[in-house]
């Protein structure tokens, strides 16, 4: 006899005897405030039951996939950053993996969220350096729209970019490079970057007509992971550098 067949009768019985008469519904507006604070003694029970799940994933945290040459700094300030290369530099060579046809790929100093320190870099640091649910996505967008993009990082200070260079001149991009190439209005431009951007978040713009949309069910940080290991792999480290990718004139 299974749990439902020995509950059933008393369920029943319990149901009919409620039927039998009248109940009065209300609600109570009595409040009672617990404290939790180190005097409240831990649940071994509760403990024991999550001890091992939290020790696996502080050794998968905790796991070195790389090496970083200095430390990479994010800022919200600066036109360019250590940090905000490294990212858009990894996210252009994960997006010419999905489509060798990407030109160059952009993020937003907002989304990124932790700094890299020289040294070890494990699984742990990435989730810090892009925490979000976020996936790759690849657009085809034409030269109107992007010169709408080139706007908004000339209003926002310089973005993170890669496979372009632009400065930026009373407000307004100018001397913009694309693969080598001078931004040419007419022309359409394919670029990577992710869905939270592609959907016009930090209130970026240019990107929500795009020509074509790919979105690739990839999520940003695991195409980092990805992407770490096979640099390590190839014997090779983090060593990004500031390079005047983004300027500010006068």
């Amino acid at each position: 006899m299974n749990f439902f067949s020995k509950i059933f009768p008393t369920l029943l019985l319990t149901l009919s005897l409620v039927g039998c008469k009248t109940t009065q519904w209300g609600h109570s507006t009595s409040t009672h405030n617990y404290v939790i604070n180190s005097q409240v003694e831990e649940d071994s029970s509760i403990i024991r039951y999550y001890l091992p799940y939290k020790q696996k994933m502080e050794i998968e945290m905790n796991r070195v996939i790389a090496f970083a040459e200095d430390n990479l700094y994010r800022t919200r300030s600066e036109a360019e950053s250590s940090a905000g290369n490294f990212f858009v530099d990894a996210l252009l060579e994960i997006g010419k993996t999905l489509d060798p046809d990407v030109q160059f790929s952009i993020a937003t100093k907002f989304g990124i969220r932790a700094d890299i320190k020289k040294g070890d870099v494990t699984i742990g640091n990435i989730y810090e350096l892009m925490p979000f649910e976020n996936y790759i996505t690849i657009l085809e967008i034409k030269g109107s729209e992007m010169a709408n993009l080139l706007q908004f990082m000339a209003n926002t200070g310089g973005q993170p970019i890669a496979g372009m260079t632009m400065k930026i001149k009373d407000g307004k991009p100018v001397d913009v490079f694309i693969q080598g190439q001078p931004f040419d209005i007419n022309k359409n431009y394919k670029l990577v970057t992710y869905d939270y951007l592609a959907n016009g978040g930090d209130r970026i713009l240019g990107l929500d007509n795009p020509i074509s949309r790919k979105d690739s069910g990839i999520l940003v940080r695991n195409g980092l992971i990805d992407y770490l290991k096979k640099l390590t792999s190839e014997g090779k480290t983090i060593n990004t550098k500031l390079d005047g990718r983004v300027q500010i004139i006068k």
